[in-house]
């Protein structure tokens, strides 16, 4: 059971770690050094944590991570380049906790406890890009401020029932692990977009044009898909927002086509594998909304019910968007093509 619950504060820690390398070692140097707790004789190897070196070395960087992490954009830039040092002290915390049992199970514990940081680590990074997509730093602040009292927090537990800490972790990191293909599409998606806002101008009068064909990664979806062998009108690049059957933060295209005016077709590839779905368009209205970080095209309901799309542009495509959206007006302001039943229905009553 020591030795268990031994395993379970190296890995707490790195877990930790992941989340704030600096203030971990931090407050577990000043805990040690004021004997604000009383190290078991298995933990005696974090003795050394508590020397006054250690201690204002893990002060500074934590001052720093204090202000980098509540500016938004500055914490992603921090996290970037974290993305290494924060699974290696993970790693190296560890290892101290465990002393010097044998060389080939510090490398295992190593292993196990840096990958344990690195996933801590990109659900931290994953959750402060979701929130930069919004301009206003208060949502920084609170995130920033909630990871510290989570750090401490968590040291106060694995210090007190390392086993329950231990549980509570893993069962933190299952849940990410069982949502980490939606967190690294978001990831992605977020990224891409302030790549693309970072190395275009965002303006409305720049001249673009929609295509009519597909990249060959997508055109071989939508060909999949066109039973009927319909033509493209045009077709747009873009990223899926929330919309029916449709998920969140897939990299497509929205393609329409000549035959069938009042219908779009969303084709991607979602984890290798391709996806379509078409979006009706009858009783729809469309709109163009800038963001902070992408143009978004809208389609929503005329009436209160009925689905709701959202589809992402960069900010370059501002003008893209705005062809879309008249396109799509001008599509739904057509009469609708009237169907053979309905035009049989004069005929059958005159002979009723």
């Amino acid at each position: 059971m020591a030795k268990f619950d031994l395993l379970s504060v190296a890995l707490g820690l790195a877990a930790l770690a992941g989340i704030n390398l600096y203030l971990t070692v931090f407050a577990t140097g000043l805990a040690i050094h004021f004997h604000w707790i009383t190290l078991s004789p298995q933990y005696q190897s974090l003795e050394i944590l508590g020397n006054p070196v250690i201690i204002t070395i893990a002060g500074i960087l934590y001052v720093l991570e204090f202000f980098a992490d509540k500016i938004p954009w500055i914490d992603s830039a921090w996290d970037a380049v974290h993305t290494v040092i924060r699974p290696i002290g993970g790693a190296l915390l560890a290892i101290q906790v465990l002393g010097q049992p044998s060389p080939a199970f510090n490398i295992m514990v190593a292993l196990v406890a840096g990958g344990t940081s690195l996933v801590t680590h990109t659900a931290k990074s994953a959750t402060r890009l979701t929130s930069n997509a919004s301009p206003e730093p208060f949502s920084n602040i609170a995130l920033s401020f909630a990871e510290d009292v989570a750090v401490v927090g968590g040291l106060a537990l694995i210090y007190h029932h390392p086993v329950i800490a231990l549980s509570i972790f893993a069962m933190a990191i299952g849940a990410f692990l069982y949502f980490a293909p939606k967190v690294l599409r978001a990831m992605k998606a977020k990224i891409w977009l302030a790549f693309k806002k970072l190395n275009g101008p965002a303006s409305s009068r720049s001249f673009d044009r929609l295509e009519k064909s597909l990249p060959s990664r997508l055109a071989n979806v939508f060909n999949q898909q066109n039973l009927l062998g319909e033509t493209i009108a045009w077709a747009a690049p873009c990223i899926s927002g929330r919309g029916r059957r449709i998920p969140p933060n897939l990299f497509g295209a929205l393609v329409a086509t000549n035959e069938e005016p009042r219908k779009l077709r969303f084709v991607a590839r979602k984890n290798g594998r391709p996806f379509a779905q078409t979006i009706e368009l009858d009783n729809s209205m469309v709109s163009h909304e800038p963001k902070f970080l992408s143009e978004n095209l809208i389609i929503y309901p005329a009436a209160d019910k009925g689905p709701r799309y959202l589809f992402l542009f960069s900010r370059p495509q501002a003008a893209i968007v705005q062809q879309i959206v008249e396109d799509l007006r001008e599509r739904l302001s057509q009469r609708e093509p009237m169907s053979v039943e309905k035009r049989l229905e004069p005929v059958e009553s005159a002979y009723l």
